[in-house]
């Protein structure tokens, strides 16, 4: 271990100062509130929510802790740089002092543009990168809805470039909400095809993140519980959406993933599912399913041994079996969650085309989740991969 001393490695490990999970968690909002000091919060949500009346619902809780809040419900799936100026517009002409996101990835992801601009200025386009903010964003709760994207705990924020047609990657420890909240109640009405391609999302987050090169100890411990918990409940979620037991189970399933991916970052499973969702605007967890087989199968000789533990995690029987063998196992136990759940089974069914894949591999080679691929890839590698999920 004596070249452990030969440079220094640092690693990070970010989540929110709060998280609150369970049922009843999200009647804890008016106090956390109070509790941050919030006079009027902006609460960013979606159409949908907004129309099911769970937005008024929040902004109850508020007023009953003494406070105003300001509805924008603007925030679109894959959420755009437009959408980010559009909300920050209402907070400030409304003059908010702090954000309440709900919903899924796409309303917390929106919330975190908003809230960075809106102290830091300039233009979303601006803060590309990492940790390119030098001001913190306003005090921020974030209300999550699906049990997918982990968007309510990480420093993670994807708000697509309507010019370029790329999602951007900004990553900022800023934009870390404070306070995480996660209610199963809030879960139970989310159709399957949600369900699958959100639990699917998590699944890519805890995989990703286990073989990662920037995994610790730490994040192995929250992405292999995470795999097991996904593993064992996601089929009952989709297969009955009122299964109270197996939505609770899948909200911690999506946060440990969160855990994991915040801290040990992620592959190119996200790098080129980026791309699909910034050029087709196709449902980010159904891109990840499609193409985390693909993905896994040429990362696997980069440590058979991860993987094997991988098919562990996933309930497989190993025993007997060599550890390159057991690899295969986690690639083909994968697939059959993906098939039970309904996730289609290739990229052509979503209109995906072979002229694309160039100039989106390319886009998915320059993406930041690439760098902690645990294979090295050149751009005729991506191509094939590509090809390989069609």
């Amino acid at each position: 271990m004596d070249n452990m001393a030969l440079a220094d490695q640092v690693y990070g490990f970010f989540i929110p100062n709060v998280t609150l999970m369970g049922v009843g968690a999200v009647k804890e909002t008016g106090n956390q509130v109070r509790t941050l000091g919030c006079k009027k919060p902006l609460i960013v949500t979606d159409k949908g929510l907004s129309a099911l009346g769970v937005a008024d619902k929040i902004k109850g809780y508020v007023e009953e802790a003494g406070a105003q809040a300001v509805i924008f419900d603007g925030a679109e799936p894959n959420p755009t740089d437009i959408n980010v100026h559009d909300g920050l517009k209402i907070f400030q002409e409304e003059k908010c002092d702090s954000i309440i996101s709900l919903g899924g990835g796409s309303s917390h992801d929106c919330a975190k543009g908003i809230g960075i601009v809106a102290t830091n200025g300039g233009h979303i386009r601006d803060y590309e990168g990492v940790d390119k903010s030098s001001k913190p964003m306003p005090p921020f709760i974030a209300i999550n809805t699906t049990a997918g994207t982990a968007s309510e705990m990480t420093r993670f924020c994807i708000i697509t470039n309507t010019d370029t047609h790329v999602k951007m990657a900004i990553v900022d420890w800023r934009v870390t909400p404070n306070v995480a909240i996660n209610d199963p109640v809030l879960m139970v009405g989310k159709p399957p095809a949600l369900t699958a391609a959100t639990g699917m999302d998590a699944l890519t987050h805890a995989v990703e993140a286990y073989v990662s090169t920037a995994a610790t100890p730490v994040t192995d411990a929250c992405a292999l519980m995470a795999i097991k918990l996904i593993s064992e409940n996601l089929r009952t979620a989709v297969a009955n959406g009122q299964n109270m037991e197996a939505r609770d189970k899948m909200a911690y399933a999506e946060y440990l993933a969160g855990m994991a991916f915040n801290n040990a970052s992620l592959g190119y499973v996200h790098a080129m599912a980026h791309q699909l969702g910034g050029f087709y605007n196709l449902p980010h967890g159904v891109c990840n399913a499609i193409l985390l087989p693909a993905v896994e199968s040429f990362n696997l000789i980069a440590s058979p041994k991860r993987f094997a533990d991988i098919a562990v995690a996933m309930g497989e029987n190993i025993e007997g079996l060599s550890v390159r063998d057991a690899a295969d196992l986690a690639i083909a136990s994968i697939k059959k969650l993906s098939a039970d759940i309904g996730i289609p089974a290739g990229l052509k069914e979503l209109g995906v085309k072979e002229e694309d894949f160039e100039i989106m591999a390319k886009n998915a080679m320059k993406d930041a989740c690439s760098l902690t691929n645990p294979r090295i890839a050149t751009l005729q590698d991506i191509i094939g991969i590509f090809k390989a999920a069609m």
